[in-house]
Formats: structure tokens, sequence, C-alpha cells
């Protein structure tokens, strides 16, 4: 069931953490830490209009996302399109919280940026709960603050759907973020191929991230859908992608890896890419 919230606490509640101490440390301390043992040794930055980032445990993925925010230079506001992994809530949901907690502190929503985005279209709506028990995007933030320290957030859960209504959300957002685009991160959270072997694995996700870095949405779905790709990810991408058309020739991948670098298991494996778009 879907919680309605009422008009007058609309962004004054502060969404609590539920992943952490499991996909992330639960002290800031042992956050730092953890990052500052997987960043790369000091790399240019450079000014990033969106971003793709991997969400699983971060002795896993967490060297990928960590190594992909790094080369982004500090944004004012960082729309978060992540998947819906439970199927609670609204299809498109955006968070009605004031702000997210996190160990390093309260990163706070851009009221004045999620109005606008939900007063451009009818698909993205206020809820809740289908950001109560979702991790794709409460695992991007403490990597973001240790990067960006103050920054604001507009948290869109995304389920799957299909090409046109990616293509409509998509046009709402930019509609929403269209006078602040210069100072406005998109990042979508995703992993690639969930529990194959690696040798697959790595042939499904070149496939899915050659369409991604071809900004080219509807290949990126047919190729997930024709070769069985298992990635969680896909509204979220889909729509970035679609933010993005005719405003950015290519992505660029920053790194690729599995979790068989972290486990060495390479029966079985989940794949995790870094991406920006300059």
């Amino acid at each position: 069931m879907t919680v309605v919230v009422s008009a007058d606490i609309l962004f004054l509640m502060i969404r609590k953490p539920i992943v952490e101490g499991r996909f992330y440390p639960a002290q800031k301390e042992e956050i730092t830490s953890l990052i500052e043992a997987l960043k790369p040794p000091q790399t240019s930055k450079c000014f990033a209009q969106a971003a793709i980032v991997p969400h699983a445990g971060y002795p896993f993925s967490g060297k990928t996302a960590i190594a992909t925010i790094a080369k982004v230079t500090k944004p004012q506001n960082v729309v978060m399109l992540g998947p819906n992994h439970t199927g609670l809530g609204k299809p498109f949901a955006l968070s009605p919280a004031k702000s997210w907690q996190t160990p390093y502190g309260n990163v706070f929503i851009n009221k004045t940026l999620s109005e606008k985005i939900l007063d451009a279209g009818s698909f993205i709506e206020l809820d809740s709960t289908a950001h109560s028990q979702e991790h794709s995007l409460e695992v991007e933030l403490p990597i973001l603050q240790y990067f960006f320290d103050k920054f604001t957030i507009v948290p869109i859960c995304c389920a799957q759907a299909n090409l046109e209504t990616y293509n409509l959300v998509a046009g709402q957002i930019f509609k929403g973020i269209k006078n602040e685009i210069k100072n406005t991160l998109i990042l979508a959270s995703t992993d690639l191929t969930h529990y194959e072997p690696e040798e697959e694995a790595r042939r499904k996700d070149r496939q899915a991230i050659e369409a991604i870095i071809e900004l080219d949405a509807e290949k990126f779905i047919r190729r997930v859908e024709n070769q069985k790709i298992s990635t969680c990810g896909i509204a979220p991408v889909a729509i970035l992608l679609l933010c993005l058309a005719g405003k950015i020739k290519k992505g660029e991948v920053i790194l690729y890896q599995t979790s068989a670098d972290t486990t060495g298991d390479s029966s079985s494996v989940v794949g995790y890419t870094g991406i920006i778009f300059r």
C-alpha cells in the first residue's frame, strides 16, 4: 500500500538510512577510511552533466562508484535516479522528505527543484513508500558527501516501464531542471549482469555499455531484453539517456569491474560500471 503523505508534512520528514552497517560502514570515520583506500590517485576533474554508478556493497562496487564520482566537479544539485527493487510505491516516486540521513549527516532535498519537476508533468509523483526499503540511492550518498561536501538532492525511484513512458518521465525531469542544468548532475544508479559466469557477464555488459555510451536508450533497452541482461537499473539509465538526448554526443567509461575482483570467484559475478557524460 502506498503511504499518502499529508500536505502539511511535505519536505519536513527525515529519511533514515536502512542499509548502513551492511552496504557501507555505519561510522563516518570508517566510511572515510574505506573511500580513501579505494579511491584512485589524484585525478583530473571535469564538469559532467550526468553519471552512472553502481550500488552494491562498497567492498564490491565501491571502487567503481568512487573512481567515477572522483572525476566529477562539484555540482550544486544532484537529481538521483534509482531502480525500484521492492515494487513498493508509485512507479516514479520523488521523495517527499526534507533530508536524507547518512553517517556523514543530512543531505537536504532541493524543494524548489522538486516542485518544478512535479509541476512539469504527471508521471513523477511524491511518494515515500517507494524509497522506504530501497537502497540504490542511499548507498551513493556517502560517496557524494565525501567528494562534494554540501549539495542538494532530488531522489527519484523508478520502476520498469517502456520507452515511451521513460521518454515522458525524462521530459518532465528536464523541463523541471532546465534553468539549473549547469548546476545539476543527473545520476543514475544501476548494477549490470547479476550472478552469471564472469566471461558471460562481461560479454553481456559490453553490449549494454556500448549502447549507453552511444546515448541510445532504445538500443540499450533492446539489448537488455534480447541478451537477457539482468541489469536492475533499466529505468534510471534509460531516463538519464533520454534526458541527455541531443545534448551530449558520447559517454566515457571510467571503470568496469565485476564482483570477482573482490571475491576471486568468477563462477557467479555481478557487473559494475561507472560512466560520465560531459
